[in-house]
C-alpha cells in the first residue's frame, strides 16, 4: 500500500496519477467513488470542464483502486482550483 492506494503489482497501468473532474461538494474527503470521478486527457481539460457552482471540481487523483469493500475508489493527490 502506498499513500492509501492498494497498488496491483499484476497490473501497474491501472492505478496511476490522473486528471479529472471529481462531482462532490468540496471538503476534507480524501477519496471518491469512481461514480463521481470523470477522469480527462490533462489539467487544461479539467480546469475547462470544472464548474464550482455545480460542485464540479478540477483535481489530480490516484486510481482506481479497489477498496477492501471491493468499490474502485480515486484518492485525491490535489485540487487544481487552489
Amino acid at each position: 500500500m502506498k499513500g492509501g492506494v492498494y497498488l496491483d503489482a499484476e497490473s501497474p497501468q491501472l492505478v496511476q496519477a490522473r486528471y479529472a473532474v471529481v462531482n462532490v461538494k468540496r471538503s476534507s474527503r480524501k477519496r471518491f467513488a469512481e461514480n463521481v470521478v470523470t477522469p480527462v486527457a490533462d489539467a487544461a481539460a479539467a480546469l475547462a470542464a470544472a464548474d464550482p457552482a455545480h460542485d464540479l471540481h478540477a483535481a489530480e487523483v490516484m486510481g482506481p483502486s479497489r477498496s477492501s469493500e471491493g468499490f474502485n475508489l480515486y484518492y485525491l493527490v490535489r485540487w487544481l482550483e487552489d
